[in-house]
C-alpha cells in the first residue's frame, strides 16, 4: 500500500467516526423530550367555565297546595210567587245590581186586601159582642146578688163573656194572615246580589211556588270550591283554624289574582275521587269573580320556618340522587343534597349552608373540581 492509499483509508475513518458521532449526540436527547410532555401538559390549568352562580338563603319558605277551583255564589235565590196572581208592576230590569230588602216585583193584591177588611170588619163586630156580654155579665152578678137569678144564669153570662174574647183573639189572628197574604203581593230582593233574566211580563199570571220570576245572585262577598287530596287533609284542618289561612285565586289566562279565606272543608272524604271538598271566600266588590268561573288557587297551608332555601333549576337529578354544584375556591364542587319541599321555582335543601354559592347557569359544563369563572346574573 502506498503512502497515498494509506491517507486516504485514514481520513475516510476519521469522518465516518465524527459523523457517526454527532449522529449519537443529537438522537440522544430525543428520548428525553418525549417524556417530559405529559408532565407539562398534567400541570397546565382546565380551562375555567363561565357559570353564574346564586345564594343559598335562609328563609320561611310557605308550603302552597294548588289545584283549580270553581266560582260560586254564597247565595243564589231562585224568586218564586207564594200566591197564585197577576204581576201587576215589575220594579227591576234584567241584569240590576238589588239590594236586600229591594221592591222586585208588586202583584194583584186586591182579593188579600178585601179579606184583611172582611177580618178587621169581624174582629170590630166581635169586639162590641164581648162588650155586651161583658154588661150582661155584670148584670147578672148584679141580680144574683139581689136573689133575683140562679147561679146557673151568672155562669152562663161568663161563658157568654169568655166565648166571645175567645172570638177577638181568633179574629185578630185572622187579621194576621190576612195581612201575610197581602205581604206576598210585595216581592222583594232577599239578598244583595245580581238579577238574571226576568222571566215574566206584567200583566202574567204566577202560580204559586211554580213560577221563577227572576234570579238573584250574590257576588259580594263570593266563594271559591276546590278539591284537595286525602293527604292534606291534616294540613288543611289546621289551616281552618284562627279565621282561616290565606287562599290566592288566579284568574285562567293571566287574569286577576285575589286572596281570601279558607271557612269550609266537608265532613267526608271523596271515596271516588280520594279528595275532599274545600271552600274559601274572598271579597269581590268589582264583581272580577263570577260565578261558574274556572280559577287557578294556591292555598298557604304551613310555613317551613329558616329553611334553605335554593333556586330548583340549580338541583341535578342523577342516579346517585339529587346533586348541587357548589363554588369553594374557585373550583365547582358536587355536593349531595336532599329536596324537604319543592314550592313554585324554590326548594327547600339541606346540604348545602345559607350564603353557598350554587351554580345556576352553565352546570352542564361541569365536571367535578371543574375551575371557574362566575359571572353576573343577568335580572
Amino acid at each position: 500500500m502506498n503512502a497515498r492509499h494509506f491517507f486516504l483509508t485514514l481520513t475516510g475513518g476519521l469522518l465516518a467516526l465524527g459523523l457517526g458521532g454527532c449522529t449519537a449526540k443529537t438522537d440522544a436527547p430525543a428520548p428525553a423530550a418525549s417524556s417530559s410532555a405529559p408532565a407539562k401538559a398534567s400541570a397546565a390549568a382546565l380551562p375555567a367555565v363561565t357559570i353564574t352562580t346564586v345564594r343559598a338563603q335562609q328563609r320561611d319558605l310557605p308550603v302552597l297546595h294548588n289545584a283549580t277551583g270553581t266560582v260560586m255564589a254564597l247565595a243564589s235565590v231562585d224568586i218564586k210567587s207564594q200566591v197564585t196572581s197577576v204581576v201587576s208592576k215589575i220594579h227591576i230590569q234584567d241584569g240590576q245590581f238589588v239590594k236586600a230588602g229591594e221592591l222586585l216585583f208588586t202583584l194583584d193584591s186586591r182579593t188579600d186586601e178585601a179579606n184583611l177588611a172582611k177580618a178587621r170588619a169581624q174582629l170590630a163586630k166581635d169586639n162590641a159582642l164581648r162588650a155586651d156580654a161583658q154588661r150582661q155579665l155584670a148584670r147578672a152578678q148584679q141580680l144574683y146578688s139581689q136573689n133575683f137569678i140562679s147561679q146557673g144564669a151568672v155562669d152562663t153570662a161568663q161563658a157568654q163573656l169568655d166565648s166571645m174574647a175567645a172570638s177577638v183573639v181568633a179574629d185578630q189572628a185572622a187579621i194576621e194572615a190576612a195581612r201575610v197574604a197581602v205581604s206576598y203581593a210585595r216581592i222583594s230582593a232577599p239578598n244583595a246580589g245580581r238579577a238574571g233574566a226576568v222571566n215574566v211580563s206584567q200583566g202574567s199570571v204566577v202560580q204559586a211556588n211554580l213560577t221563577s220570576l227572576v234570579t238573584v245572585t250574590q257576588l259580594d262577598p263570593i266563594a271559591v270550591g276546590f278539591n284537595l287530596p286525602q293527604r292534606t287533609l291534616a294540613d288543611t284542618l289546621a289551616a281552618l283554624k284562627n279565621g282561616g289561612a290565606a287562599v290566592k285565586a288566579t284568574i285562567a289566562d293571566g287574569g286577576a289574582s285575589f286572596v281570601g279565606h279558607l271557612k269550609f272543608v266537608d265532613n267526608a272524604v271523596d271515596p271516588s275521587s280520594g279528595s275532599v271538598k274545600v271552600k274559601a271566600v274572598f271579597a269581590n266588590p268589582d264583581g272580577k269573580l263570577w260565578p261558574g268561573a274556572f280559577v287557578d288557587i294556591s292555598q298557604t297551608v304551613n310555613t317551613l320556618k329558616d329553611a334553605v332555601v335554593i333556586p330548583q333549576a340549580t338541583i341535578i337529578p342523577n342516579a346517585r340522587g339529587t346533586m348541587v354544584y357548589v363554588v369553594e375556591a374557585g373550583k365547582a364542587v358536587l355536593r349531595p343534597v336532599r329536596v324537604v319541599l319543592a314550592q313554585g321555582d324554590d326548594a327547600a335543601v339541606t346540604g348545602v349552608k345559607a350564603g353557598e354559592s350554587i351554580v345556576l347557569d352553565g352546570k352542564q359544563n361541569l365536571r367535578p373540581n371543574s375551575p371557574v369563572l362566575e359571572q353576573a346574573r343577568a335580572s
